[in-house]
């Protein structure tokens, strides 16, 4: 992966990338006003992050550029802050100060929601496994401005790790996290699902192990919860049990742990 900047960039946006480039180890290349097309060409690389003044846009090469937006995610912020419930964190169980492990954290989206509901005392950890997403995710998370402060609050508490969630699992310890989530790419997406399609191209599409969920039992005290389309068969092969929702297309599996 490249890093670079804007065309016309500041000095901060220069220090964000090379800072980045050293903890990616990506390579970071000065724009020089040269297009993305002959960065490409000339590196021999398809994968670009451009670092941009409210975050990240990542290219590649004859796919669509995909940038840091917290989406309907930012929607569901706006009505927690307003004290109406979310029917992820009621599935999980999720309570001020929880420690939270969100295994697949694509942009981010969930993880937003978490630490809403973990509040300033809680802790979220993004994993993801991706080093285009988990680099956009990290910008994105760091420099986003949305119009509501509480949410960009709970943006900046979201720590980000790139690494496979089953790695990152195995290094824990026995119940050391309230809540371990998974939400993997659907096998069968939601083909109305226009914001999904660009963050598939560059995430991990693999499928969801029961070796992940054993060990995410493990570490878990509370629950550990997984995101399916209704009627996926995922939850009956890795042992979870669903949490009914009406006239939604998203239905979340829940294995509880404190009974």
């Amino acid at each position: 992966m490249i890093i670079t900047t804007g065309e016309h960039s500041a000095e901060e946006s220069v220090q964000r990338a090379m800072a980045l480039s050293k903890q990616s180890g990506a390579r970071f290349v000065p724009r020089n006003r040269m297009s993305l097309t002959k960065l490409a060409e000339r590196y021999g690389d398809d994968d670009i992050l451009v670092i941009l003044a409210g975050g990240a846009r990542l290219h590649r090469t004859g796919a669509e550029p995909l940038s840091f937006h917290p989406s309907m995610a930012f929607v569901r912020g706006k009505r927690l802050l307003r004290g109406e419930p979310d029917a992820m964190l009621e599935a999980a169980g999720v309570r001020p100060g929880d420690t939270i492990i969100d295994c697949t954290a694509g942009l981010g989206a969930d993880s937003s929601v978490f630490s809403l509901g973990a509040g300033p005392s809680g802790r979220v950890l993004a994993l993801e496994d991706s080093l285009p997403l988990w680099a956009l995710l990290t910008e994105g998370l760091a420099y986003y401005e949305s119009s509501v402060a509480d949410y960009n609050a709970a943006l900046r508490r979201i720590e980000t790790r790139h690494v496979h969630h089953l790695q990152a699992l195995r290094g824990m310890s026995d119940k050391s996290a309230d809540v371990v989530y998974f939400d993997p790419m659907f096998r069968h997406p939601i083909m109305e699902s226009a914001a999904i399609s660009p963050l598939r191209t560059f995430a991990n599409n693999e499928g969801l192990s029961q070796e992940a969920v054993k060990e995410a039992c493990r570490v878990a005290r509370r629950s550990v919860v997984l995101k399916e389309k209704m009627g996926s068969e995922e939850f009956a092969r890795l042992g979870f049990r669903e949490a009914r929702r009406a006239h939604t297309k998203i239905v979340y599996g829940v294995i509880s742990l404190d009974d």
